[in-house]
């Protein structure tokens, strides 16, 4: 569960940006758009999988996990990209060829539903298998027990 939350804010991030400069500054290469904006919601992801969602799972010094989940958020971004440049470049999804609210559809289902939907399954099973192998190598669900009674006093 804690990894989906991580995932729905991480795919809010990634929403705001790819559209934001989609839709502004980077319109001519909405490719490029998609790949700034994953790149930041890698960062934010990176943080709160590792502070929250596998705070306990480990196994790993920090710097090589972290090397380890940009790799697979690399591998990630490929696979996320790859939906929308096909949609865009193969299929000729894109103005003038469709009107405006094809080419938007086209780019929202591809990008922003098929590809972070591939993106999504692959990092799970990456980030449990290789980033944080171990299950209970790091403290994190410690509970605060209460000392038993003294029965004597």
């Amino acid at each position: 569960m804690k990894f989906a939350v991580v995932g729905g804010t991480a795919f809010l991030v990634d929403n705001t940006l790819f559209y934001g400069l989609k839709l502004t500054v980077l319109e001519p290469k909405p490719v490029t758009a998609k790949i700034i904006a994953v790149l930041v919601a890698t960062i934010v992801s990176y943080v709160l999988n590792r502070e929250w969602s596998f705070r306990t799972r480990g196994g790993r010094q920090r710097r090589p996990e972290a090397a380890l989940f940009f790799l697979v958020s690399a591998v990630a971004l490929v696979l996320s990209s790859a939906p929308l440049w096909i949609s865009r470049y193969v299929f000729g999804l894109e103005t003038p060829a469709v009107s405006l609210l094809t080419q938007e559809i086209a780019d929202f289902m591809s990008a922003q539903l098929i590809g972070t939907l591939i993106a999504m399954v692959f990092r799970f099973w990456a980030l449990r298998k290789w980033v944080f192998p171990d299950e209970q190598a790091r403290p994190g669900n410690l509970r605060l027990v209460p000392a038993p009674a003294d029965k004597a006093a």
